[in-house]
């Protein structure tokens, strides 16, 4: 099943082109029913809806340097401080954006702003403190998730060791277009991923190059408790802007275009804006230390 939020936050299912309205308040309250939910008998058609962020989680947590290629790429540049596989943080669920919604370039506070392309777990069943291989019973699906990154805070951040701020800006957390119920998915670790800016590819990768599994990262951090319809991500794949020889070249500009898409799951695709453009003043001051 494809799973939807639309318009002013119904939630449906795709049929082929159609969209089945289900009769549940959100995606959060279908998981923590246990995915039971009727169908109001409304059929629209999916050219004619405006699909929002799949799901608003209680708690989203963020893995990070879990792609063997991501991390070897980070050691090469002298990354102001070491990523350990299976680091995790908690993302700002504010930031949370959907599909075709503008990522709002903040000029006043970064001028290196970053692309990661994940693969988010919506967890679908509560639990804490359980292994690896009960964690699939846990799993309920899958959306994509472009990371957004302002480098050079994250820089500042990390030699204290620690980051969060770089990430969780407003609208830096682009999800969607849809969850995809796991099981239509044959093998998660067998997934092809792939970002790209203005059509060109930047980012390519494959989930079978984790450096944890995905049912090992779910149950790792069980012990912080899940609730249905929390997001674990899975950590980015190489081709970060970050790395490459003059990163200027390729951090994120307001006209560029990004789109995210992991095989089997979908592409995410959200345009780049100006502060002015979004809105419709200048930049505030940057507020300093």
């Amino acid at each position: 099943m494809k799973l939807i939020t639309f318009d002013a936050g119904r939630v449906g299912r795709l049929d082929g082109d159609d969209v089945i309205e289900l009769d549940v308040p959100s995606t959060r309250a279908f998981f923590e029913r246990g995915g039971r939910a009727g169908e109001t008998g409304e059929r629209l058609r999916l050219a004619d809806v405006r699909l929002r962020a799949p799901i608003q989680p209680r708690k989203f947590f963020h893995t990070a340097g879990n792609f063997a290629d991501h991390h070897d790429e980070l050691q090469a540049v002298n990354w102001s401080h070491p990523v350990h596989k299976g680091i995790v943080f908690f993302q700002n669920v504010d930031a949370i954006i959907g599909p075709d919604d503008p990522i709002v370039h903040p000029e006043h506070l970064t001028q290196e702003l970053d692309y990661e392309l994940e693969l988010a777990v919506i967890i679908g069943r509560p639990g804490k403190f359980f292994g690896p291989d009960e964690a699939r019973e846990h799993i309920a699906g899958f959306t994509v998730f472009n990371d957004v990154t302002a480098r050079d805070i994250q820089r500042r951040e990390m030699e204290s060791g620690v980051f969060s701020f770089s990430k969780a800006i407003d609208t830096f957390c682009p999800i969607g277009p849809w969850i995809v119920t796991a099981d239509e998915i044959d093998d998660m670790q067998d997934l092809a991923m792939r970002l790209r800016v203005n059509g060109e590819v930047r980012q390519t990768g494959h989930t079978s190059q984790m450096r944890v599994s995905i049912p090992h990262l779910v149950a790792y951090h069980s012990p912080q408790t899940y609730s249905a319809g929390d997001i674990i991500t899975t950590g980015t794949v190489s081709g970060v802007a970050a790395v490459q020889p003059d990163p200027f070249d390729f951090y994120l500009r307001p006209g560029d275009v990004v789109e995210a898409e992991i095989e089997g799951v979908g592409t995410l695709r959200n345009p780049v804006v100006s502060w002015a453009d979004a809105y419709g003043e200048p930049a505030p001051e940057r507020v300093g230390w």
